[in-house]
């Protein structure tokens, strides 16, 4: 596989204080990244550069060869956490108007034939995630696990190329997350996604993904903690995770 998206010798900094320093990485496409390290490395700032929400301090990020710009696109969706939903929306609308705001900036709404094709991609989508006999729900009425779903099927409606996934697992039960797990592998192979995943979870880490990195950083001042920022220190190749298929009790194993 080439390399879909490269960073080299990307620095972040805040003023005075480095994030992440030294930073050269390839990710190829349709692979599985989680990324893995202590809180403040850096992570959440690495996700926010594949994103395009901040440009780097120094460096470069391609994005299939050409510089990425500084702005999000809808080749790269994300799903956080926290439910990035609309509580005054149906699981239908909410997923909508992904589709609607880009075609239609203004008014949010399409009309017609264009409605009615925003309507059945996004029915699909929704299929595609669980939800397709719950289109007319509030978030109130969902379980947190429906939720996430419904964040999952917003983000991947728009079609994007690469999934951003920031600790999108963490605040569920183990039985739904369980469930999620086996979610996400087979979107992730049957919308030949790229996807970089944030996780506090060793055991998710290297039970979803392809490939495991540590964010962390190589130098350490007691006096001075701000001086130095993260970078790699691991890098940890997976095998045979193409190969995984899903039970039918939502697990995950391997061929």
């Amino acid at each position: 596989m080439s390399a879909l998206l490269s960073l080299r010798d990307v620095w972040v900094e805040y003023g005075d204080r480095i994030v992440i320093e030294k930073l050269d990485l390839d990710i190829e496409a349709q692979s599985f990244v989680s990324i893995v390290g202590p809180s403040g490395a850096g992570k959440s700032s690495f996700l926010r550069l594949i994103l395009g929400q901040e440009a780097p301090t120094r460096g470069t990020i391609l994005l299939d060869g050409e510089p990425l710009a500084p702005e999000c696109g809808p080749d790269r969706g994300v799903v956080f956490q926290r439910y990035s939903v609309f509580p005054h929306l149906s699981v239908l609308r909410n997923t909508m108007l992904g589709l609607e705001c880009p075609r239609a900036p203004f008014t949010a709404r399409l009309f017609g034939a264009a409605r009615r094709e925003a309507r059945d991609e996004a029915v699909a989508m929704l299929e595609a995630v669980g939800l397709g006999h719950s289109l007319d729900l509030y978030p109130a009425q969902m379980s947190g696990g429906m939720q996430q779903r419904l964040a999952i099927a917003q983000a991947l409606v728009m079609r994007p190329r690469i999934l951003l996934l920031d600790e999108p697992f963490g605040a569920l039960d183990p039985g739904i997350r369980a469930d999620m797990h086996a979610l996400i592998t087979k979107l992730w192979q049957d919308y030949a996604l790229t996807i970089v995943m944030v996780t506090h979870d060793i055991r998710e880490a290297f039970s979803l993904g392809t490939r495991v990195l540590t964010l962390d950083k190589r130098r350490h001042d007691p006096h001075a903690p701000h001086r130095y920022g993260a970078t790699v220190v691991y890098d940890i190749p997976l095998n045979n995770r193409a190969d995984r298929t899903i039970c039918e009790d939502g697990g995950i194993t391997i061929d």
